[in-house]
């Protein structure tokens, strides 16, 4: 399994973008659910601030990835210039698909993160 961010876009105060997981693997694999999502930094993979929290509103399909497939999530950041935010560098993202142990690091160099509040919210997988 691979990760991938799409482009980050919207208004101030509220920006949004994909998680984007791509079937590395010989045989299809199935996902159901949110994936874990949370800023890392330091040069490290440190965890920055809280992780995402989960956008229930939707249902969460079971998607089956084949070979070479992808499943995308929306993701949305929110209020990264408020001053309670603790606003620093991110070297980008770690992300658990649903039902792994294991993480994903998705480096996106341009990311400014809230280490003290909780600023990201992430859909199901679709």
């Amino acid at each position: 399994m691979s990760g991938a961010v799409g482009p980050i876009g919207g208004a101030a105060g509220t920006e949004t973008t994909k998680l984007i997981l791509t079937n590395t693997g010989q045989v299809a694999c199935t996902l159901q659910g949110w994936p874990g999502v949370s800023y890392v930094g330091d040069g490290n993979g440190t965890q920055i601030g809280p992780a995402a929290t989960f956008d229930r509103t939707q249902a969460a399909p079971t998607v089956t990835l084949q070979p070479a497939g992808q499943a995308s999530a929306p993701l949305r950041i929110f209020g990264t210039n408020g001053p309670d935010c603790g606003i620093t560098h991110a070297d980008g993202f770690r992300i658990y698909p649903p039902g792994q142990k294991a993480s994903l690091f998705v480096k996106s160099p341009t990311i400014a993160a809230c280490s003290t509040s909780p600023d990201l919210e992430v859909g199901p997988l679709n």
